[in-house]
């Protein structure tokens, strides 16, 4: 057989057999790390490299998760973030993870992570779990302790806790910087506000109506309070 074709299918072969790289969401490192410098002034694509000199072991290890939860926000829910602007040493690397805590009832609202996917694993409690596609599909499931559940990239996505005693879980996601977009924060308080007449036809009722419902997230305080402790 010529040199060249077999070459060419042992590479071929090759290809197939060897794993696949692995993907996150942000862009693969450059150098074996690139710890954050939150106090930069540059303004750029995710945060600049602290000089590694001043590099130590600690910006490497994180002890966010040893914290009880603190105030839980007005859908009784509790989100302890690990992120790279909480943990510097997960800058490039494409990683970040919470902490989600839920109260008996507790609902982590209808809302979207634009720059990852998740993956949780249940700790505690009973969650009803759900995700919508961009077909309309609903998505749903009642999880428990010990059980996973992904949620793909961009996709509305809600946990309700169903159980009599607190939920928790711990999700992972495929950026250090995950994002997050509540649909009702999204649509009722937004700045400049979205007008009521594009609201009102948005959704088929009165006028009225969007007015009541903007009025409940009207308030700073309680914008805040919604916002406390989320993703």
């Amino acid at each position: 057989m010529n040199y060249q074709i077999l070459l060419c299918l042992v590479l071929f072969s090759l290809g197939l057999l060897l794993p696949l790289p692995s993907h996150s969401a942000d862009p693969s490192p450059l150098q074996d790390f690139c710890v954050a410098d939150l106090d930069s002034s540059l303004y750029i694509n995710g945060f600049p490299c602290k000089n590694p000199d001043n590099v130590s072991s600690q910006d490497f290890f994180a002890n966010g998760f040893q914290q009880s939860p603190g105030e839980f926000n007005i859908f009784d829910v509790n989100v302890t973030r690990q992120d790279v602007q909480r943990f510097p040493g997960l800058n490039t690397l494409g990683l970040s993870m919470n902490r989600v805590v839920l109260k008996p009832g507790g609902l982590n609202e209808p809302h979207v992570h634009p720059r990852a996917s998740e993956l949780a694993l249940v700790m505690d409690g009973n969650l009803f779990v759900a995700f919508v596609t961009t077909g309309n599909v609903f998505y749903w499931k009642i999880v428990t302790s010990g059980e996973l559940f992904v949620i793909p990239p961009g996709l509305v996505h809600f946990q309700l806790n169903i159980g009599h005693e607190n939920a928790r879980f711990f999700a992972s996601f495929n950026s250090q910087n995950p994002g997050i977009q509540f649909a009702p924060l999204a649509l009722f308080n937004s700045t400049p506000s979205i007008p009521d007449l594009v609201l009102s036809k948005a959704f088929q009722v009165n006028q009225s109506i969007i007015e009541l419902i903007k009025s409940r997230f009207a308030t700073v305080s309680t914008v805040s309070t919604v916002l406390k402790s989320s993703y």
